[in-house]
């Protein structure tokens, strides 16, 4: 019997058109009334992930930024909150500047970028939230920052991942959410790390988590909950590790899931 079903919002829990269908919506709401805990494990901010959660009465604490902050829908009581370290966020914010790669800083859940571009309007139309301009990104890092985001050609991303893991050490948590976003948290700021936190927080064991995911920032919940789920628009590194391949998130691969493998067992 599950019991937490942490799901993942761009491409898996939303459609291209960026909607949480009806039946997924009803599915969600049968698994609840069952007593089951279902939760959204995103890169996205808290402020951008409680918007989707709301659309689909979801009152839980969220996993965001990758899953550096989890933070309930209706109270905004924080459980658990990491951020980069402070040695390896000046170490980044360098490595861009010598790189002139466009990157994103999170810092009390606002987003911030040092001028305004294409890439960061992009970005915030694609996630439905607003955005600010701080030319002295030094000064911004007097505080904590939640997540470090670059934006660049997907090739070329693929080529400084490495460099940076190199840069930056053991201290932080490096992974792409889209092909054209690499992104830096907390080592422990993973939506591995933080499903397994959840569990413990309501009293469940791993065994008795789901994690449904599409991306590569998806590996680590896929990897540690008891049934690891990837969309089958999935990328194909999840689907290797996946226990179990759903359909496409237009084709409701949520619902799908929910359905076989929670609330079935009530039908019998």
């Amino acid at each position: 019997m599950y019991k937490l079903i942490a799901i993942d919002i761009d491409d898996t829990l939303i459609t291209d058109e960026k909607q949480v269908t009806e039946g997924t919506k009803r599915a969600l709401e049968l698994a609840m009334a069952q007593g089951v805990h279902v939760t959204l494990a995103t890169g996205r901010m808290y402020a951008s992930a409680r918007k989707i959660a709301l659309q689909t009465g979801l009152n839980v604490p969220l996993i965001t930024y990758q899953g550096s902050l989890i933070k309930n829908v209706m109270d905004g009581h924080v459980l658990l909150e990491r951020s980069v370290p402070r040695d390896a966020a000046l170490k980044l914010l360098q490595f861009c500047k010598d790189n002139q790669i466009h990157l994103q800083l999170y810092v009390e859940d606002e987003l911030y970028a040092a001028e305004e571009n294409e890439k960061l309007i992009g970005y915030c139309q694609l996630n439905n939230i607003d955005y600010k301009i701080e030319p002295d990104f030094d000064k911004l890092l007097e505080k904590p920052s939640t997540k470090m985001l670059m934006i660049d050609e997907p090739a070329r991303l693929d080529a400084i991942a490495p460099q940076l893991k190199e840069l930056l050490g053991t201290d932080v948590h490096i992974t792409k959410s889209k092909p054209h976003f690499l992104e830096v948290t907390h080592h422990e700021g993973t939506k591995g790390f933080a499903l397994r936190y959840l569990a413990d927080h309501f009293g469940c064991t791993m065994e008795e988590t789901i994690g449904i995911g599409d991306s590569w920032n998806d590996h680590d919940l896929v990897e540690s909950a008891g049934l690891g789920v990837a969309m089958g628009n999935a990328v194909d590194s999840l689907k290797t590790i996946a226990d179990y391949i759903t359909v496409s998130n237009n084709e409701e691969g949520v619902r799908h899931v929910i359905e076989k493998f929670v609330l079935q067992p009530h039908h019998v």
